[in-house]
């Protein structure tokens, strides 16, 4: 066959599946724009989140509905699009690419690649928003997703399904928080995703060095939408995140989410509001906002064995300002979520980190989703390293001559020590324990304070290298007396060297 021919058979076959007939499509003007927002008129039949194509080929979503109009936010850019061009319907709800091509990759909340990788290649696509799992369908919260951080395993276990809330003012080691909950999860098997809100993109690559050089890319998923990026991205990143997210829970994996931070989302919220002309109410904020983060954190949750028993858990991150906890938008996340990690801005200044005030810090959900070994070795912890903080506030006026309270003070010393940790170095659930048997046992009370940053390196290869303490190393569920006695000789050993 010649090539003139192979040409007339292909035009054929194009001709051949080519749909002749009437075709309807619904079209709308645009009435004004605004800074990433058009307001669009005559799409009757437009529905909520749902794709409008503009003259140019730029994609919006329908954002808000009134009688005669719409608004639609702008997810490419909008050069080109002018006042009285046409708006095209597409059919479609927002939706975001789902499946294991997305491990290991950095892309915007439309999936599109922003690591110069190419596009992933994904078959099955979720809408951005869905409704948060029923009742019925979940399981209780029981299982502990491990931090790696002793202030947190210890005092403010976080469970599989739970959402605890990482908040604090400005530069307290929020996000750091974070990273290492996501390096930790190096050999869990949980998959991690890091969803970037309006940060700057050198904050948001320092995060990603942080993973690929100690964590396990291959099991994270990056969403990023900018500080420069368009406000339709940014208000979707987080709900496209949830989507992605949802797609291994629902296959009966277990995921964290980390929302970074969720404090711009809410202002994303009120400048598309405030341009698309919706009553203001309390600082400016449009009535919904609490909606708007209730129906995102809702989605988080540890499913019943029925529908494959997986957990989506997030940690939302929110900044408040010269400590004010009771400012709207916190109050607003702190009565979403099942706890929250306050960090202190004072207690960072002194080198005490990670930063997180234990008076102020708490989980709802605690001990339900806690190793029963980390209880029977935690108990008094709290009571004890707060009772330290009150006397070392006094002390600096003199006069604590008396014996028991110095005794009090070198333990609360010791206490301090042990929950201070580097960024990037999370610790094993079982050196977290023997660590806190052997300060409950006084081992630590002779030891110099220096010298526990130490004997925090040497434990993991003497616990490793234990073979009593395998059934422990498997589910540390139970602490007998037996095994406390070994993680004391192990302690013993790793402060002689």
């Amino acid at each position: 066959m010649s090539g003139d021919d192979a040409g007339l058979e292909r035009l054929r076959g194009r001709i051949a599946e080519a749909r002749l007939g009437a075709a309807l499509e619904e079209t709308g003007t645009i009435l004004a724009l605004a800074d990433g927002l058009a307001e669009v008129g005559g799409l009757q039949g437009a529905e909520l989140n749902e794709i409008v194509i503009f003259v140019t080929g730029a994609r919006g979503f329908v954002l808000t509905l009134e009688e005669d109009r719409l608004h639609a936010a702008f997810l490419d850019p909008p050069d080109g699009v002018e006042a009285g061009s046409s708006v095209a319907r597409s059919g479609h709800i927002a939706s975001v690419p789902v499946g294991e091509a997305l491990l290991g990759r950095v892309l915007d909340p439309l999936g599109r690649p922003l690591d110069e990788a190419p596009a992933p290649g994904c078959t099955e696509t979720l809408p951005a928003e869905r409704p948060a799992p029923a009742i019925i369908e979940r399981d209780f919260v029981s299982e502990p997703l491990e931090t790696g951080l002793l202030v947190v395993d210890a005092l403010f276990a976080v469970g599989r399904g739970q959402r605890e809330l990482i908040i604090g003012e400005r530069q307290t080691g929020k996000t750091s928080i974070a990273v290492d909950a996501i390096i930790n999860q190096a050999t869990s098997g949980v998959i991690c995703i890091y969803v970037a809100i309006g940060q700057r993109m050198s904050a948001v690559r320092r995060v990603i060095e942080a993973v690929r050089s100690r964590g396990r890319m291959e099991r994270t998923i990056f969403v990023v939408a900018e500080a420069t990026a368009a406000p339709g991205l940014r208000w979707l990143a987080p709900f496209a995140a949830t989507s992605m997210a949802e797609w291994f829970r629902d296959k009966g994996q277990h995921v964290l989410i980390v929302y970074d931070d969720l404090t711009k989302h809410a202002e994303t919220h009120r400048e598309i509001a405030l341009l698309s002309r919706q009553p203001p109410g309390r600082e400016a904020y449009p009535g919904d906002i609490f909606y708007l983060h209730a129906r995102l954190l809702e989605r988080a949750a540890r499913m019943s064995a029925a529908r494959g028993g997986g957990s989506l858990t997030a940690l939302p991150i929110a900044e408040i300002e010269a400590g004010n906890l009771s400012a709207y938008i916190p109050t607003n996340l702190i009565s979403i979520s099942d706890g929250q990690l306050v960090t202190s801005q004072g207690l960072f200044a002194a080198n005490q980190r990670p930063a997180v005030d234990i008076g102020l810090s708490v989980s709802r959900v605690g001990g339900k989703a806690q190793w029963g070994a980390m209880k029977a070795v935690a108990g008094r912890l709290r009571l004890d390293y707060a009772q330290y903080l009150e006397m070392k506030m006094f002390s600096r006026f003199g006069g604590m001559g008396d014996a028991a309270l110095k005794t009090r003070m070198a333990r609360g010393e010791r206490i301090a020590e042990l929950l201070a940790q580097p960024r990037f170095a999370p610790l094993a659930v079982l050196t977290q324990i023997a660590l806190l048997a052997a300060l409950n046992e006084g081992l630590l009370d002779a030891a110099d304070p220096a010298r526990l940053p130490a004997l925090k390196a040497a434990l993991p290869p003497l616990i490793a290298a234990e073979p009593r303490l395998a059934a422990l190393r498997a589910a540390p569920s139970a602490l007998d007396d037996a095994t406390r006695a070994v993680l004391l000789d192990v302690a013993r050993s790793a402060l002689g060297r």
